[in-house]
């Protein structure tokens, strides 16, 4: 069984919307996002620097436009299940047939800019724990004061808070944890910290009228496969304040019987959690293009066309 995922923020780099804008009928589609929600999509994903991509209010919904469009390269295909980390979740809605391209890019910009505006209440941002044992690492965050805002699994914890306590965890690291990276974000998602934009988001979310998702959509929220596209709304809204649960994702997978997984553009993060925590599951990450051939062949062996 194949499983078709989305990364979320941080995977973005420069220029990498650049080869995929070169496929036919992309740059007109992306133009099209682009009106529709009042923000430059292939600028940003061309010509930005790492600085005007870490903005939120620009990163989220350029990983959603290039999630969205890698997946349309692959043509039609049925994965057996769907899921998104964080923002990637809006990008999964899509495959899943809850929200169409437009809807999930009006929501994500709105999303972006309310969190935008939440993180700039008080600074404050996330960092990756390397390594350790997650109960060990977790009961160390609360000391400090952090959230453990990502479990992500195969040994993976993303804490979250404010400068002050992020610069105290790179300090004090929890017992087993080889290292601490900062991530390419500017505020502390999924705490209490972006509680202001959950608001935002349900008025956006009124406006919408979403489908029943058509492949299993497996939620960030608990792992839980979701059957109506109002609860999967629902979740949207509330998961930018709360963790992601990234780790109970890769578990349904696991029982569900994932074979292989493909992870759409910017790929790679996701690919290197499966590849540690779903052993003898096939991945690949769609970098560019040119991986588009290799990703048809998994299709081919794992999913149904």
């Amino acid at each position: 069984m194949l499983v078709l995922v989305a990364p979320g923020q941080g995977a973005q780099t420069p220029g990498f919307l650049t080869p995929w804008l070169e496929l036919p009928g992309a740059a007109a589609r992306v133009a099209a996002w682009s009106d529709a929600i009042g923000l430059d999509l292939a600028h940003y994903g061309t010509h930005a620097d790492a600085d005007e991509i870490r903005d939120t209010s620009v990163a989220q919904p350029l990983l959603v436009a290039a999630g969205i469009l890698s997946a349309a390269a692959l043509g039609d295909i049925a994965p057996g299940a769907v899921a998104g980390h964080s923002v990637g979740e809006i990008t999964a809605a899509t495959f899943a047939g809850v929200l169409d391209d437009t809807a999930a890019l009006t929501l994500v910009r709105k999303r972006g800019l309310a969190m935008a505006d939440a993180a700039a209440i008080t600074e404050t941002g996330m960092s990756a724990l390397l390594g350790g044992d997650p109960e060990v690492s977790v009961a160390h965050l609360e000391k400090l004061g952090l959230t453990p805002a990502n479990i992500n699994g195969a040994g993976q914890i993303v804490a979250a808070g404010t400068l002050e306590q992020l610069a105290a965890l790179n300090e004090d690291k929890p017992e087993g944890v080889r290292k601490v990276v900062p991530l390419k974000v500017a505020g502390a998602f999924h705490t209490r910290h972006m509680a202001p934009a959950v608001e935002t988001l349900a008025k956006a979310a009124v406006e919408l009228t979403p489908a029943d998702p058509k492949i299993r959509y497996v939620s960030n929220r608990d792992g839980r496969s979701v059957a109506t596209g109002a609860e999967i709304l629902e979740r949207l809204v509330g998961q930018v304040a709360n963790p992601v649960r990234w780790d109970l994702c890769m578990e349904t997978f696991k029982e569900l019987g994932a074979t292989a997984l493909i992870e759409v553009s910017p790929g790679g993060t996701l690919v290197g959690l499966a590849k540690r925590a779903l052993p003898g599951v096939k991945t690949l990450a769609l970098k560019t293009p040119d991986d588009l051939d290799a990703a048809r062949e998994l299709i081919a062996e794992h999913g149904v066309a």
